[in-house]
């Protein structure tokens, strides 16, 4: 197997195991095709997503089939931090969540948009955020220890969940990558998440599970107007994080698969 050591690191942070898959598993699957190196964390171990086991059953069968997940999209998955409904924005889970940004000292990190339907989600986009700010502060003290690391990274927002805000606004991206290609590849990584269909279906109202990823994806290629599926994204400001205002993600997939979203985009339904 060729040594790829040197590739170049991205980073998904997610809440829940499943998130990842849902929101940026396209975006990934590209990325490693391109010689990038993948690394994921679900924050939560996703204790409370059953109707009928207990917490400590469900962490289990939900941390395994994150390994099975991990394991379609070739990705190096890093150990839950909390549980679900507790990711809290506080010094104990930072200094958590910022060891593994230094652990993988990534190039590209992705996570959660910064206004979104659930706390969870949102929290988790600020710890990200904050973890990779300090990755590179020698006096900020990581859970375990862990030296700084230099270098850029770029954060990109995912789009969120039903493509508008928690006051029902549209939201844009400023960034599509057309997912078509590996949409089924995707899909098989979701649906390593089989304890979440029923869970799903029962508690927010998903007809399908692995539907509502292809509405969303098919929604998001529409959005682009060039797209059959794609993935959304929006940029952070680089200030503080990398020394020039670069699109690596852009860069390193190229025009074919990635396009600016529009200056003036209508809202489109799901």
């Amino acid at each position: 197997m060729e040594d790829d050591r040197h590739a170049p690191v991205v980073l998904a942070i997610g809440a829940h195991p499943d998130d990842i898959e849902f929101h940026f598993a396209g975006t990934l699957l590209l990325l490693a095709r391109a010689g990038w190196r993948i690394h994921c964390l679900n924050v939560s171990g996703g204790d409370c997503g059953s109707m009928v086991a207990d917490n400590a059953t469900t962490r289990q069968i939900r941390a395994a089939e994150g390994r099975a997940a991990a394991e379609v999209l070739g990705a190096t998955l890093h150990d839950s931090l909390a549980d679900d409904l507790l990711i809290f924005y506080g010094e104990p889970l930072l200094r958590r969540v910022a060891a593994v940004v230094r652990r993988a000292a990534p190039r590209i990190l992705l996570t959660h948009a910064l206004s979104d339907y659930m706390e969870d989600h949102v929290t988790t986009a600020r710890l990200a955020v904050t973890a990779a700010f300090a990755r590179g502060v020698p006096n900020f003290r990581t859970d375990p220890p862990l030296p700084p690391v230099s270098g850029d990274v770029t954060i990109y927002h995912a789009m969120p969940h039903g493509l508008r805000d928690p006051l029902r606004r549209a939201v844009v991206p400023d960034l599509f990558v057309d997912t078509s290609a590996v949409h089924e590849r995707k899909r098989r990584a979701l649906a390593a998440h089989a304890s979440q269909k029923d869970w799903l279906d029962a508690t927010q109202g998903m007809d399908s599970y692995l539907a509502s990823c292809d509405r969303m994806s098919a929604a998001i290629g529409r959005l682009s107007g060039r797209y059959a599926l794609a993935e959304g994204w929006r940029r952070h400001l680089h200030v503080g994080f990398a020394a020039r205002d670069g699109d690596p993600l852009a860069e390193a997939l190229g025009p074919d698969l990635c396009h600016p979203g529009p200056d003036d985009p209508p809202p489109v339904e799901l």
